[in-house]
């Protein structure tokens, strides 16, 4: 099978589904990540890094974190959207930039108060709608997998990409799955604890945005936060059960 996640920021990828695309990746699916933006408007974590706060040098590394983190999930079929071959035939290449969040309550974010006008949800949802379509026509697509309608937490950029996902996937006419962070009524559940030492690895990657301690990390905004390896995934696509349980 041919599998597409869809995501709105470097990490994102490892730290939602890391174990789930290594795990697909292991058992022969043909497995691709579509990236939206560079999270441009992220915080970076104290240190050697600091000076890329806001900086085209900060959308490099990021870049380069996210291709190694990558390298060690299995994947090497990867695209940004805005830029071929996730870019509709006859519109020019662009960058979506990352649109920031902010706060709401404890864990639920919300749009930030100020966007720049390149962000990805000040584009038009159109746009993003056939960039989307055109990565997954061109990575031959049975499956895309991105985000539940509230975004996971709420950033607006997760929220977008799960429309678009979900939208473009239905424009194909392939199967789409929401990735859900629960067991429940419904969901895939997919247990891979014994993969969350290649999840910790590919997280090393990831060093402007989040620092790793054994199975306990911390975000670049100061937040605790632990490695998560098990995942699910719902929808009523037809979802790859080998492995899983529920």
């Amino acid at each position: 099978m041919k599998i597409c996640f869809v995501h709105a920021h470097p990490d994102d990828e490892t730290l939602a589904t890391g174990a789930l695309i290594a795990h697909l990746v292991e058992e022969g699916h043909d497995v691709s990540v579509l990236t939206a933006t560079r999270g441009e408007m992220g915080e970076v974590v104290p240190g050697p890094y600091s000076a890329l706060a806001g900086t085209p040098e900060l959308e490099m590394r990021r870049e380069e974190e996210l291709a190694g983190a990558l390298q060690v999930l299995g994947v090497s079929q990867t695209a940004f959207l805005g830029a071929a071959p996730a870019r509709a035939d006859g519109l020019k290449d662009r960058r979506y930039l990352d649109s920031g969040m902010r706060w709401v309550t404890e864990n639920i974010a919300g749009p930030a108060e100020h966007s720049d006008e390149r962000s990805l949800c000040a584009a038009s949802q159109d746009e993003v709608l056939l960039d989307v379509i055109a990565y997954l026509r061109h990575v031959g697509a049975d499956l895309a997998i991105s985000y539940g309608a509230d975004g996971g937490y709420g950033h607006p950029d997760h929220v977008a990409m799960h429309h678009a996902t979900r939208h473009a996937a239905a424009e194909l006419g392939i199967g789409f799955a929401a990735i859900s962070h629960e067991p429940g009524p419904g969901v895939h559940w997919f247990e891979l604890e014994h993969l969350k030492p290649l999840v910790i690895e590919a997280l090393g990657h990831h060093q402007t945005q989040l620092t790793v301690d054994d199975e306990r990390l911390t975000h670049s905004g100061g937040q605790p936060d632990v490695v998560r390896a098990s995942v699910g995934l719902k929808g009523d696509a037809e979802i790859p059960r080998t492995g899983t349980v529920g």
